[in-house]
């Protein structure tokens, strides 16, 4: 086995061979002056069980190019399977044909991935579940729940409300509510367009309760904060946040510091921009056990099943 990384988060790759007890694999990543990517591999894997550890996250094109020619690189170096390791998967939000005219982003992705020569895809917190369909290799779906639940239960906030942001997002947020011992309440939002969300009620009983909004992924926050100001308008006693995947971009810190949520849990599926680390309000946790333990289940070829829950 042997572990490679691209350039979109070497903090986690590095986190993830410790704990396989690897180095990070040898290689080059290089870019010529009219920002075309080079990349080789400076070591022998032939007949190595290779994974790359590449998230999707800003900026998603040039990463996500850099994982299409570093999986060519090993399938042309004869590795016997290569899996590509994706904390976070781009396009992701683009699953479906939401109007006419427009593409399958999530879909597409799936196909450049097989096609570069991909055998594997190991991923964390699908925007949607059903995008694992999209691909004719197998995709390990792992989710940040036992992580962000730890650490919530360490809190010691007594009892919760788990709060979905949206009608889509209810199926994680049930799962995490029943994780959590929590009871469960819905916001129902109407998004207008893309990074543009409108809150009109909240559906279940929050006066009184430490409420924790659970959600995928922070784009520019939006949904969250709005979120956080119905409950709040509610009855609200606290209001936490926890998602998986920072994407943070735009206004988002911004509308985090000056919205009622008092801490917003992350994970370091895409690294913190330094706007992120500056909030004092954001905290990010560590994935790389979980993904450290399903790729040495991988390699030795037994379940990994257990760490979808």
């Amino acid at each position: 086995m042997k572990i490679f990384a691209g350039s979109s988060n070497l903090p986690l790759a590095q986190e993830i061979a410790q704990y396989c007890k690897k180095f990070l694999g040898a290689s080059v990543l290089e870019r010529f002056s009219d920002g075309e990517i080079h990349y080789y591999i400076d070591e022998n894997v032939r007949g190595e069980d290779v994974f790359i550890v590449q998230s999707g996250c800003h900026p998603a094109n040039a990463h996500m190019m850099e994982l299409f020619l570093m999986i060519d690189a090993f399938k042309r170096a004869s590795a016997e399977r290569i899996t590509a390791v994706m904390p976070y998967y781009a396009y992701g939000r683009q699953d479906w044909k939401d109007r006419p005219r427009v593409p399958i982003s999530a879909r597409l992705m799936a196909d450049l991935l097989v096609a570069s020569g991909a055998d594997r895809i190991l991923t964390m917190d699908l925007h949607s579940p059903q995008i694992q369909g999209f691909f004719s290799i197998p995709v390990d779906n792992l989710t940040s729940v036992p992580v962000l639940t730890r650490h919530l239960l360490g809190l010691d906030l007594g009892e919760l409300t788990v709060v979905s942001p949206d009608a889509g997002g209810v199926g994680r947020a049930k799962h995490f509510a029943k994780k959590l011992g929590a009871k469960l309440a819905i916001i129902d939002k109407r998004r207008p367009r893309p990074n543009v969300a409108e809150v009109f009620n909240v559906i279940g009983d929050v006066a009184g309760e430490n409420c924790v909004l659970y959600d995928d992924m922070v784009d520019t926050a939006g949904t969250l904060v709005l979120g956080a100001e119905a409950i709040k308008k509610a009855g609200a006693k606290r209001v936490l946040a926890c998602a998986t995947h920072a994407v943070l971009s735009g206004p988002a810190i911004k509308r985090l510091e000056d919205s009622p949520i008092e801490q917003l849990i992350l994970t370091n599926t895409i690294p913190l921009n330094e706007a992120g680390k500056g909030c004092k309000k954001i905290m990010a946790l560590s994935v790389a056990e979980l993904f450290g333990e399903a790729i040495r289940r991988i390699n030795e070829r037994s379940s990994v099943s257990s760490l979808f829950d």
